[in-house]
Order: C-alpha cells, then structure tokens, then sequence
C-alpha cells in the first residue's frame, strides 16, 4: 500500500426510512454519494475501477444504528472535518456522519455488537423470566449444514433494561464479527414467540473487539 494513499474510516448513523436500505444497497448509496462529494478517494485498478469501500459489518434491514463504519483511502491528505461536511452534503436523508478518524483495528477484531430494542405490550419480568430458561433454541442458517436448530442463550448478554412510554427497552449485547454472528432479530423473535408484544424498533448503538474495547 502506497503512503500516499490515507486511510480514513468514517462512522455514520441510519435512521429513518434509510434503515430499509439493504447492504448492497448501501454500498451503492455511499459511492454516489462520494463522487458527488469530490472528495479525492483512491480507486482500485484493472479494468473496472472502482472507490475501494469496505463495510466493516453489515447492518441488518430495518435496524437504526448510531455506529456504522465504512473504510476508504483518500489520494490526499484533506481534514477530517472537511471529509465529514462534504458527505454529509452528498448523502441521502436519513444517513449522516457522526465521526471520522484513521482506523485502528481491523474486522478481524470485532467481537460483539449491542443494541437497544423498544417492545411493546410486555412487561420487565418477561424478559427475566426468558433469560432464566434453560435454553432458547432458534434456527439459525450454516453456511455448511443450512437451517440447524441453535441455543443462542449462552451468547446474549441483557446490559439493562427500562421501561419509558410503554415501551420495554433493552439492552443486548451479541456476538459479531468473524467467528460467530447474532443477528437481533433472533432474539426478538423467539422472545415474542413466547411473551407475545410488538417490537417498535431496534437500533445498533455500538461495535466492540474481542477484547471489550470500542472497534475504531
């Protein structure tokens, strides 16, 4: 890798009706936005070449998030400031930066994810009596056996939970990154399969490494 190409990673937040964009989507939503930014970012070579983009961990369909990365280079090295105000000049409603800095660690680091989910209709007592089961099995897809019935207990952590405007809001922390991913939605279902309510909305709130420490 050339010196002269600096490496940048950008946090943004998806909200709104943006949280309906899919990955691949996004993909396409953050190279126009760059182009029509003019900001000097680094494309590979051959034949096709393209803003190089990397998406550290994809966000489900549907889900908020106020912590989301993506890693560029730039040709130059412009303000990080400058950077921030240029895309959020380019980018569609609803996706908009909330810092940029050069990456520290890498995909390989991350470990968990937390997010907050508002449900309504059921009470804090439910969500106690559903962590205190033996076991909560979901099916979950494997890329070598397909759909394998799976006991996801072992791997969510409640960080908290509260009541505000009827609405039960917790607080998980799951596994993410390389080795094992649970997706949000897992949990959600299989608590309203049991207790019944509604969830109003599910919002990433941040990325850890393996070791605890924020993914920047």
């Amino acid at each position: 890798m050339s010196d002269s190409r600096v490496p940048v990673r950008v946090r943004f937040s998806k909200s709104g009706r943006a949280k309906y964009i899919s990955h691949l989507d996004l993909l396409r939503t953050v190279q126009r936005a760059i182009k029509r930014s003019g900001l000097p970012v680094w494309y590979s070579e051959g034949f096709n070449p393209r803003i190089y983009l990397s998406f550290p961990l994809a966000l489900p369909v549907g889900c908020d998030s106020i912590c989301e990365n993506v890693d560029f280079y730039l040709t130059e090295d412009i303000g990080l400031d400058e950077v921030m105000r240029r895309l959020d000049e380019a980018l569609p409603e609803g996706i908009k930066t909330v810092s940029a800095a050069p990456p520290v660690y890498t995909l390989k680091d991350i470990g968990a994810a937390e997010y907050e989910i508002g449900i309504e209709g059921v009470t804090e007592d439910a969500m106690r009596s559903f962590m205190e089961s033996e076991t909560i099995e979901v099916q979950k897809f494997s890329k070598k056996k397909g759909m394998v019935t799976t006991d996801i207990k072992p791997h969510i952590t409640v960080l908290g939970t509260a009541v505000k405007d009827d609405l039960l809001i917790v607080s998980l922390r799951l596994p993410a990154g390389n080795t094992l991913n649970i997706n949000a939605q897992l949990v959600t279902d299989a608590f309203t399969a049991r207790y019944g309510g509604r969830v109003r909305y599910t919002k990433r709130t941040n990325i850890l490494c393996a070791d605890g420490s924020d993914f920047e």
